[in-house]
């Protein structure tokens, strides 16, 4: 039976899990947020390919897995780590904050690069008294442990919290946290004041334009081409809400007398499918925003805020992976750049301005997926190798050979 060329070609790109278009180098500045709220993702070690094939070099996790923080030993990653909701009860006992850090932080120290702990997520936007209560002190105790084992010089101690701890955010200026949150908030500002960690916020100008579609510019929150705002006190022109809301931030810091600690975002993206109440969830906007954002943050001058220009953004894009098992509308679970077989979700433009397209209507990129052989879990975990400069001499030589002999097998 007479095989084409092509297909002889197709055949060998499938069996040996080639795929050549290369994926759009992130941003150095930028970091991605890897949850693993799912039953399909590939596992750590066949992760790492994935994460250097794209450039990151900044990795926040929602915990501190023992199985993400051995893969990446010696890469050069750096991570934040997080300690969850639930066991900020247990941080209340020192004891308790020192076994946590030497188990989950120092045993993988020097080979992974673990710069940051963050103690609980968006606690004090949760409503969970008990929590909000506990979380200052949980803060304290972990840094304590970290200054008797010698390590507070090199891990900080943080939080994260939604941009609903802000009561005003337009116009940026008038930025004010609720009233009913600040007998919390002021004590952890001082703490980071006293520790030099940064203010972690999590935003998603998204949420304001799936609120009031008619009302936010589309093109506002995309950071495409726009007229822009003007705060009416501060004089300022913003042309997107990501700045607006940041600043709004320093604002809000400003007023309780901490103007110069720094904000970093923590969290920020753009769904790329949701329900039909949730306008704007696409794949095309969620290229836009995703790459906008790295084009904005790869620009040569300072990549600062109108409110303050001289200081660098420190940003963590959310997310790594669509997370099929989160709760809540269907935008949770599609947030992710990558698919869980590691094809990107939609494409994405290059911080050179070019784009990455998927490969044939299955996706595609500079990875390779192949189910993993040796892999005794379902078929949902994957083998993930780079295409753009991980392959092996020996078995790029090997693929070669292989394929002159089919090529000269076709011609007879």
């Amino acid at each position: 039976m007479a095989t084409s060329q092509s297909s002889l070609i197709t055949l060998l790109f499938v069996s040996f899990g080639f795929v050549l278009p290369a994926l759009p180098k992130l941003v150095s500045s930028i970091g991605i947020n890897y949850g693993q709220v799912a039953n399909n993702l590939p596992s750590p070690e066949n992760v790492v390919p994935l994460v250097q094939s794209i450039g990151v070099k900044k990795v926040k996790l929602y915990d501190s897995d023992p199985r993400v923080l051995r893969a990446f030993a010696n890469t050069g990653v750096e991570f934040i780590v997080g300690i969850r909701n639930e066991c900020l009860d247990k941080m209340q006992d020192e004891s308790n904050a020192v076994a946590w850090v030497k188990e989950n932080v120092q045993c993988y120290l020097p080979a992974t690069k673990i710069t940051t702990i963050t103690v609980g997520n968006e606690i004090l936007t949760g409503n969970n008294a008990d929590m909000m209560e506990n979380l200052l002190p949980a803060m304290q105790n972990i840094h304590a442990a970290l200054i008797s084992l010698g390590l507070d010089k090199q891990v900080g101690v943080t939080t994260t919290h939604s941009l609903a701890v802000l009561q005003t955010s337009y116009p940026p200026s008038g930025g004010a946290f609720r009233p009913d949150l600040r007998e919390y908030i002021s004590p952890i500002l001082s703490f980071h004041s006293k520790t030099g960690s940064p203010f972690l916020i999590n935003a998603y100008p998204f949420f304001a334009y799936k609120a009031n579609p008619k009302q936010v510019s589309l093109d506002f929150v995309l950071f495409q081409p726009n007229q822009g705002i003007v705060d009416s006190a501060s004089n300022l022109h913003y042309d997107n809400m990501l700045h607006a809301q940041i600043d709004a931030v320093y604002a809000a810091l400003a007023r309780l007398g901490y103007g110069k600690l720094p904000v970093h975002i923590s969290e920020t993206g753009w769904p790329s499918k949701g329900d039909e109440d949730e306008a704007g969830a696409t794949p095309d906007n969620a290229r836009k925003y995703n790459g906008n954002l790295m084009k904005l943050l790869s620009q040569s001058q300072k990549k600062g805020t109108p409110m303050r220009p001289d200081l660098d953004l420190d940003v963590y894009v959310f997310a790594l992976f669509n997370e099929n098992l989160k709760p809540g509308p269907t935008s949770e679970r599609n947030y992710g750049l990558f698919k869980p077989d590691g094809t990107p979700a939609y494409q994405l433009a290059a911080s050179n301005g070019k784009e990455s397209s998927a490969a044939g209507s299955g996706g595609g990129g500079g990875v390779a997926i192949t189910p993993s052989p040796g892999d005794s879990s379902t078929s949902g975990f994957f083998n993930i190798s780079s295409a753009t400069g991980s392959l092996r001499c020996d078995r790029a030589i090997f693929f070669l050979g292989l394929l002159f002999l089919f090529l000269n097998l076709a011609s007879h």
